[in-house]
């Protein structure tokens, strides 16, 4: 599941615009996390956990402490969380994840990323019963077997633990996000680095589409992903 996991990550920092675009994302779910959670990183996982992917994905620091100056201040826009399921072209299983503050603008702007490639939006739980709503953590090591016991003992549910090429996967629930960091850096120590440190979706399966689908679902990728609504896009194709 690690490397499913890995396999499913998109790129998007190919330009400048897209650059600014990943600013965005970062700063508006740092703001909603810091707002709702507290906005001191260590006593609020969450926040710790996006402001270090922000970190990885070389997001400047000015713009991590606006979002969490923005949060202590307690105005600014009420963004709330909206999900979208269904068919990619090709027939592939799709996740839309939003923090929006307009759901009809959004669902409206997403709903056009569907229609115009082909694609096929469902309602609630259409395709969600395919994926693991999972908490992913990877880092250096290799004794899956020490980790899974000390997991064991932290009472986590974890889900699954694979140790290849130097590299440790821990998987569980994504309920169990708190619990599985914390028991992982009282293991560990708290200097530990995790090369993947996240709460996604992985698909239980992949597929692949015809080639004549290809191009329309790249441009149903990039349409999603230049909406500034949308966070995340999880999906099972594999090309």
């Amino acid at each position: 599941m690690g490397r499913a996991y890995q396999n499913r990550k998109e790129s998007m920092a190919k330009t400048s615009d897209a650059k600014a675009k990943v600013y965005s994302k970062y700063g508006r779910e740092i703001y909603v996390i810091a707002k709702n959670g507290g906005t001191d990183p260590n006593g609020n996982l969450s926040l710790r956990r996006i402001i270090d992917n922000a970190k990885k994905e070389q997001v400047p620091a000015h713009v991590i402490d606006k979002a969490i100056k923005k949060a202590e201040g307690g105005g600014g826009e009420d963004f709330v969380p909206a999900r979208y399921e269904g068919f990619t072209p090709g027939g592939g299983n799709v996740i839309v994840d939003c923090l929006t503050d307009n759901n009809t603008r959004t669902f409206n702007d997403v709903r056009l990323c569907f229609t115009k490639c082909k694609a096929k939006i469902g309602t609630q739980g259409t395709v969600a019963h395919m994926f693991d709503h999972c908490s992913v953590f990877v880092f250096k090591g290799d004794d899956g077997d020490q980790i899974l016991e000390a997991m064991l003992e932290a009472d986590v549910d974890v889900t699954d633990v694979e140790s290849e090429d130097g590299m440790i996967t821990v998987l569980s629930p994504h309920t169990e996000y708190s619990k599985t960091r914390n028991a992982l850096t009282a293991l560990l120590g708290d200097d530990v680095e995790f090369e993947v440190d996240a709460i996604t979706f992985i698909p239980q399966s992949t597929m692949s589409i015809a080639d004549d689908d290809i191009e329309m679902f790249e441009k149903f990728i990039d349409m999603l992903n230049d909406n500034d609504d949308v966070q995340n896009v999880y999906h099972n194709v594999e090309i």
